[in-house]
């Protein structure tokens, strides 16, 4: 092809970096969760619920950005194991509810653990850790509102 093409390759695309890091993570989560017969995903369900507990699947969904289809299993999972429970809404019967069970509630200091262990993980400083995770962010709302998205709408 044309050097000039414009063509980019995989090694040199930003998504790709994200990509693989996101898989480097998961990889990271295993060996900490595994002993809890939890998964990253259901890791992030139970981090949701321990900084503040009792929410909806809606509530649930829009802060793990994930949809009910993808949700529902995961929270069945859970539930199966002990950790929470669902329950419908007593004032609203469409709203099901998910909050800790008392073994969902006793893995809440582990989190500590698992924080220094991906600290220790990724060269053992707070700071450079913070820096990364706040461009990280900041590259998410970018992309959230790119102008061809906004187009789409």
């Amino acid at each position: 092809m044309d050097a000039d093409d414009g063509f980019v390759g995989l090694n040199e695309q930003l998504c790709f970096a994200v990509y693989a890091a996101a898989h480097a993570f998961n990889a990271a989560y295993r060996p900490l969760l595994e002993p809890h017969g939890l998964t990253y995903p259901q890791f992030l369900v139970l981090l949701v619920l321990w900084e503040k507990d009792q929410r909806s699947m809606k509530e649930l969904g829009g802060l793990l950005q994930l949809d009910s289809g993808t949700l529902t299993p995961l929270t069945k999972r859970l539930e199966s194991a002990g950790f929470l429970r669902r329950q419908r809404a007593r004032h609203d019967e469409r709203q099901l509810l998910v909050e800790l069970t008392e073994k969902g509630q006793a893995l809440r200091p582990f989190v500590g653990e698992i924080c220094k262990a991906m600290i220790c993980a990724l060269g053992g400083r707070d700071e450079p850790v913070l820096k990364l995770r706040e461009q990280i962010v900041k590259v998410t709302e970018q992309l959230r509102s790119a102008p061809h998205l906004q187009a789409v709408e």
